[in-house]
Order: structure tokens, then C-alpha cells, then sequence
């Protein structure tokens, strides 16, 4: 069927980029006629006219035949010079454009042999299924994954690298936790610079720990990170047991952003993008807008729809960055008209907003990084520790993050 189908579309487009040309060639062959088939049409006019003027009584029959004879002996001169000149010569572009047809259509048939597959079966959706299942249950196990992939290069953070004092705080990290394993914030910490160093599997291990230190409570986003961190270790794939400790992520928390992308991540791995698709796109419909997961599911979605069998899906369209909720700098120039009162009541207000914003929707670097400043603005250093631990855990495999937030912790007071 496919080769049918090709052939009928070759013919189809060399004919109709022929056409015109025959076209073109048949208009001049006719303009490009001999004197003297011209000669020989005007010669049988004039014997058609010669007929007429008879019948009108225009003239005797003794003219008539005289002209019949005169003309006659035209015709049969302009008949024979016509005989001699013999048919007009095939147009010299239309020899050209078939020439050029046959190149190009032979080149495409030879460049689909080579790199195509001529010989591949059809596909329908029941066999490409049963495909996707196989593929689905004949992933490689973690260790085997592991085994195979290159080691992570990781995405240390480059300041964090270069800084003896934080790689030496990290080492009596990992000592404080040697001592003391079952301190499930020593693991979260460790797990969290470990990652920043960019050491991939000194970072899952802690997790690892971290999660089998709390058992059944352990939260959502803890089983997200150590699946993820699965996922890198194994060169990108999501095993059997990675799918099994994010299962138990979603299971936790089913709206959980990171946990469902990973979800659809997992369904086109193994050839199932009509079930990535509506797992993306409700991610995609829902935001925020600024979620970092969302700028790979943006720039893929449009295909994974047509994959999906939906076509005419129109994504919603990017909203236009607006400015940053909470405190800004505009915001803290008019509280110095305001008494100390009135300041302290304004900013708390608006970092209230803020932090409530944040713990439920999520948000950017930029944001959680106003909100550590603005904490130390009003004196509660301690929250903004707490709040700079936690931005440093959520964004610690983004470096480029790390910046504005580790401003803001200056700012406060919170590191040197």
C-alpha cells in the first residue's frame, strides 16, 4: 500500500509541474508553424470565398472556375512545401524539465532506500501498543540502568565547588550524619549539598537513607527528589524502581507538579504519548506559568498533541511577564513617608501574601529570594533561615537560581 501510494504521488507531481510547460510548448508549436501550412489555410479560405461570390451572383461561372483553377495550383505548392518541412521538433525545454523530473525523482527513491526503511511493515495502533508494553516491561532494573549509562556529570553549583569553606562545612556535614544517621534534617541537608557539589550519587544515597529513615512518612516531595535523582543515576531512564518510589509520591500527593511530569517523562520513554499528553497539558493549563518543569513540556507540546492524535490542541499562549507580587523596591520607597507602625504593618502584610502565595502555588527563584529579604527587613531571621533552607532544597539543581537567592540571604543576614 505504501508503494502504491508513493508511485500515485510521483506521477501526480511530475504531472503537475509538466503541465504547464506542455502547455507552454503546445501555444508555441502552434505559433511556430510553417509558412506554409499558413499559405495553405488562406488558399482554401479564398476557395470558400470564391463559392460564396458565385452563389451571390457576384461572378460568372467562367471567373469561378478560372480562381478554382489559379488557387488549386496554390494548394497543391503550399501542400507540398508543407510535406517537405515534416513535423516541428520536440521543445527543447520540455526534453530539459523531463530530464530534471527523472534526476529528482530517482534521487528521492534512492535517498528513501538508504536511509528509510523500504521493508518495514505497517503499524497500526494495536501493534504500535503492544510495542510500547513490551518496551515498558523490559526496562532494565536500576543497577542495570546504572551499569550502562555514563557517570552524571552533575550540575554543581560553581560557587558552591570553588568555595573551601562551603566543601568544608559539607564535610563536617557528612561526619555530623555519620554519627548521628537516623537526623532525618542532617540527610535532607546532606542529600541537598551533595547535589550542589554535583555529586549525583552521594546526593541519592542520602535521600535514600532519608527516605527509608521515615517510612510511610515520608512526604511527597521527598519521594519526588529520590526518584528523580534514580532517573539521573541512570542515564535518564526511569526504571521499575524509580516508577515505584514515584508512584508512592503521587500516591502521597496526586497533584504534586514535579511527580506528574516525571509521570508523562515516563509514559514517552516507552512509547505512550497518548497518555503523556493530558498529564503535560493539564500541567501545562494549571501553571504557574514560571514552574520551571513547564518550559520542556511548552516546547514539546504542540508534537506531542499531533503524536497524541489531537492535532488541532492550540496550547495556551505564554502570559506576559508581569511584575513580581510582594514587597518590591517601589513598594519599600513609600513606606518611608509611613510611621514605624505603619511600615512594619505594610511590608508584614505583603510578605504574608507572598509566603502564603508561595507555599501553595510555587513560584521563582526571584520570588523566594524577595521573600528571604524582606524577612530579615522585619527582623525574623529565623523564618528566613527556615525559608532559605527550604529555596536552597527546592532549587538546588538549578545553580543559575542559586544567585538571587544567596543576595537575598546576604541581605539578611543569613550568610556572610
Amino acid at each position: 500500500m505504501f508503494w502504491i501510494v508513493s508511485a500515485a504521488l510521483l506521477v501526480a507531481v511530475t504531472v503537475a509541474i509538466l503541465a504547464p510547460i506542455w502547455r507552454l510548448h503546445g501555444a508555441a508549436d502552434r505559433d511556430a508553424q510553417p509558412a506554409a501550412a499558413y499559405d495553405l489555410q488562406v488558399y482554401r479560405d479564398q476557395l470558400r470565398e470564391v463559392e460564396r461570390d458565385l452563389e451571390r451572383g457576384v461572378i460568372g461561372a467562367d471567373d469561378a472556375a478560372r480562381l478554382r483553377t489559379e488557387i488549386g495550383r496554390k494548394v497543391l505548392d503550399a501542400d507540398r512545401r508543407l510535406s517537405r518541412a515534416g513535423p516541428p521538433a520536440p521543445g527543447g525545454a520540455t526534453i530539459a524539465a523531463g530530464a530534471v523530473m527523472i534526476l529528482l525523482l530517482a534521487g528521492a527513491v534512492a535517498i528513501y532506500w538508504r536511509e528509510g526503511a523500504p521493508g518495514a511493515p505497517d503499524l497500526p495502533i494495536a501493534t504500535r501498543v503492544a510495542m510500547a508494553e513490551r518496551a515498558y516491561d523490559n526496562r532494565p532494573s536500576q543497577a542495570e540502568a546504572e551499569a550502562r549509562a555514563p557517570q552524571p556529570a552533575g550540575q554543581a553549583d560553581m560557587d558552591a565547588a570553588s568555595d573551601d569553606a562551603y566543601v568544608a562545612l559539607v564535610e563536617q556535614l557528612r561526619d555530623a550524619v555519620a554519627n548521628n544517621p537516623g537526623d532525618p534534617q542532617g540527610l535532607a541537608l546532606l542529600s541537598t549539598s551533595e547535589m550542589r557539589l554535583g555529586n549525583i550519587a552521594a546526593a541519592r544515597d542520602a535521600q535514600q537513607r532519608l527516605v527509608d529513615l521515615r517510612g510511610d512518612r515520608a512526604s511527597a516531595d521527598e519521594l519526588m527528589r529520590l526518584s528523580a535523582l534514580m532517573m539521573e543515576m541512570a542515564g535518564g531512564l526511569i526504571t521499575p524502581e524509580a516508577e515505584n518510589v514515584l508512584a508512592r509520591s503521587l500516591q502521597k500527593d496526586p497533584s504534586q507538579p514535579q511527580a506528574r511530569y516525571l509521570l508523562g517523562l515516563l509514559q514517552l520513554q516507552n512509547g505512550r504519548p497518548d497518555r503523556a499528553f493530558p498529564i503535560w497539558r493539564s500541567l501545562l493549563e494549571q501553571g504557574p506559568h514560571d514552574a520551571p518543569w513547564l518550559d520542556p513540556i511548552r516546547s514539546s507540546i504542540r508534537d506531542l498533541a499531533w503524536l497524541a492524535g489531537q492535532p488541532d490542541y492550540v496550547p495556551p499562549p505564554p502570559p506576559e511577564a508581569s511584575a513580581l507580587p510582594g514587597p518590591d523596591a517601589d513598594a519599600m520607597a513609600a513606606a518611608g513617608d509611613m510611621t514605624a507602625q505603619e511600615r512594619q504593618e505594610m511590608i508584614g502584610g505583603m510578605v504574608a501574601r507572598l509566603e502564603s502565595r508561595l507555599a501553595e502555588q510555587g513560584g521563582t527563584p526571584e520570588e523566594w529570594a524577595r521573600l528571604i529579604a524582606s524577612l530579615g527587613i522585619l527582623g525574623r531571621t529565623d523564618h528566613a533561615r527556615d525559608i532559605w533552607t527550604e529555596a536552597q532544597t527546592r532549587f538546588a539543581a538549578r545553580p543559575e537560581a542559586m544567585d538571587s537567592l544567596r543576595a537575598a540571604a546576604q541581605q539578611a543576614g543569613l550568610i556572610e
